[in-house]
């Protein structure tokens, strides 16, 4: 604890504004637990950047953790980016002091002879991926901590090629970050080479993104009906003049959660992902007859897809099933246009659901795999440059349509999933329906996600030991099926358990463990990168043989996750 207050004290020095003296003063001496928790490490990057809650203190988000950050990163182009002008976009979404924060970052860059093109107001952080490109810029800046609770922001890193921050420039920031003084940084702004920019970048990017989400022009747009929600966030700035300028009228915003607010009144949690969020736009869409239901998080990089099942009962999609979906049309797509001859490829991640793998080789498409986190992905469509990339997702509602933007992207991957939804409807079908009818073709892919929190410094040396327990320890059976492969990502091998034959998997290392059983289910556990959690994620599959069994199916494979679950003693 000595340390720690050490640490804390050094926060009482000149360098620190008095706000912040204050605030550490009355922890120290209040004696609160919560010192231990600000000082006992540094703030530092996961695979979404760095995010934590605000407040004073290195483990924290304030002006001095990001300026920190800026000018390690300013450091760091200086050195190795051999221009005459360095250039960097910053955008920011709808959470508290994410405005002032970006504007202290914009300082710290300026102060260090690079020039800032920040955005006037709150952007999706999509389009901050766009504008790293389309303005020539060598890096890009977004102040956000995604759909975390309000009292978090964060601070996400991109690279020249518009993707976040990979090998070796992560490492190589980081360090420079690292061996900084908070003294060092240089906090006074060149306005000079501070320029706001909004409306030409804005119309440029859902010109392209109206471009790349849509399927056809034989659409009749006109007779689906959307209910849409912004939960608060900042894709009410994009997504609704997407939808318009691609031929959408019948679109209806849940007006409860149209206005930014970094406190989300309306929801427990602003994440798409669970049904609470979106039972306000659900309910509507129940009143109004809607077809389908679209949510975006906070900054607007991933969505939530509600549709009407087989009774037409409103049913919110996983992350997988609508990347399957959507997957599939793109393909189709390509495919109808004559645009497949075997140089191309679809992205996904490692817990992320096979299907798409099997939908890809259906049309002679390679599936390239990457860790958790959206980078790889982008990463994957700069390291092939000779191979157009269709799309690709993550489990976690994320999508990606095209390279004209190297990130998820909500607004885009929205206008994709109406495409989808307006066309099944033309055809007679629907959105669910399309998915059953993949499903009948290869097999009924069901997942499951848990998170376990831990927090503070014990709950990540729990997180840990679990790890290593079933790194260590591994299970030989799971619901009475043999576990054929382990394979640990940090260790890069993946190991037959029952042969004991080793593989090697190249790709970066990453502390994920993946068991796999010899009928196809999967198992892998991951340490969240930005929040204190253990993720599990469940697959198990099963041949459908007709659309209306589906129900019977989706049942059976439900039952068994939980009897996995309830075997690894996690519930």
């Amino acid at each position: 604890m000595s340390e720690i207050l050490d640490k804390a004290k050094q926060w009482l020095s000149a360098t620190f504004d008095a706000e912040t003296q204050a605030e550490i003063k009355q922890l120290i001496k209040s004696n609160s637990p919560d010192l231990a928790d600000r000082f006992y490490k540094d703030m530092e990057f996961g695979t979404g950047g760095m995010r934590g809650v605000m407040g004073a203190g290195t483990n924290r988000i304030n002006k001095y953790t990001l300026g920190r950050a800026t000018q390690g990163l300013s450091n760091y182009l200086n050195k190795n980016v051999q221009k005459e002008q360095l250039k960097v976009a910053i955008a920011y979404d709808c959470r508290h002091n994410s405005k002032k924060f970006a504007k202290i970052v914009a300082n710290v860059l300026s102060a260090n002879k690079i020039k800032v093109f920040l955005f006037e107001n709150l952007r999706p952080t999509p389009e901050l991926s766009f504008a790293v490109r389309h303005l020539n810029c060598d890096a890009g800046i977004v102040l956000t901590a995604s759909h975390n609770p309000p009292e978090y922001n964060g601070y996400k890193v991109y690279w020249a090629d518009g993707g976040q921050i990979v090998p070796p420039h992560d490492s190589g920031i980081i360090n420079e970050v690292n061996s900084l003084d908070f003294s060092e940084i240089k906090f006074e702004a060149n306005e000079n080479l501070i320029e706001f920019i909004g409306k030409k970048v804005d119309d440029a990017f859902i010109e392209a993104s109206v471009k790349n989400g849509k399927l056809s022009n034989n659409i009749n747009r006109k007779n689906l009906k959307i209910v849409f929600t912004s939960l608060h966030g900042t894709s009410i700035v994009s997504v609704p003049n997407a939808l318009e300028k691609a031929g959408y009228t019948d679109v209806h915003i849940v007006e409860e959660q149209k206005e930014p607010n970094g406190d989300f009144p309306t929801v427990k949690s602003p994440n798409p992902e669970e049904p609470e969020a979106l039972k306000i736009a659900t309910d509507l869409a129940n009143k109004i007859g809607a077809d389908i239901v679209i949510g975006t998080d906070p900054d607007c990089d991933r969505l939530g897809v509600a549709v009407r099942d087989l009774e037409g009962n409103i049913k919110l999609m996983n992350g997988n099933q609508t990347m399957v979906v959507m997957t599939e049309f793109l393909l189709r797509k390509w495919k109808e246009e004559g645009k497949i001859n075997g140089k191309q490829f679809v992205g996904s991640t490692i817990v992320s659901t096979e299907l798409v793998n099997d939908l890809a080789t259906n049309y002679n498409v390679e599936t390239k795999v990457g860790l958790t986190g959206f980078k790889w992905i982008a990463k994957m469509v700069r390291d092939f440059p000779e191979l157009d990339f269709i799309g690709g997702g993550e489990e976690s509602f994320g999508y990606m349509v095209g390279d004209f933007v190297r990130d998820k992207d909500a607004v885009t991957a929205t206008l994709l999933a109406c495409e989808v939804a307006a066309l099944a409807k033309q055809n007679g079908s629907s959105f669910y329906e399309e998915l059953l009818d993949i499903y009948v073709n290869n097999r009924f892919y069901k997942e499951h996600l848990i998170s376990i929190t831990k927090k503070g410094m014990d709950g990540a040396a729990e997180i840990q030991q679990m790890l290593s327990d079933m790194r260590n320890n591994p299970l030989t059976e799971i619901d009475g099926e043999k576990i054929e492969t382990l394979t640990d990502y940090d260790a890069s091998i993946r190991k037959n358990l029952i042969t004991g034959k080793e593989t090697t998997i190249d790709l970066p290392k990453s502390n994920v463990l993946i068991y796999q059983t010899e009928k196809g289910t999967r198992i892998a556990a991951r340490p969240s990168g930005t929040e204190p959690k253990i993720k599990f994620y469940f697959s198990v599959n099963a041949s459908l043989d007709a659309k209306e069994n589906a129900a019977k199916i989706e049942t059976k494979l439900d039952a068994k996750i939980q009897r996995i679950i309830k075997e690894m003693k996690l519930n």
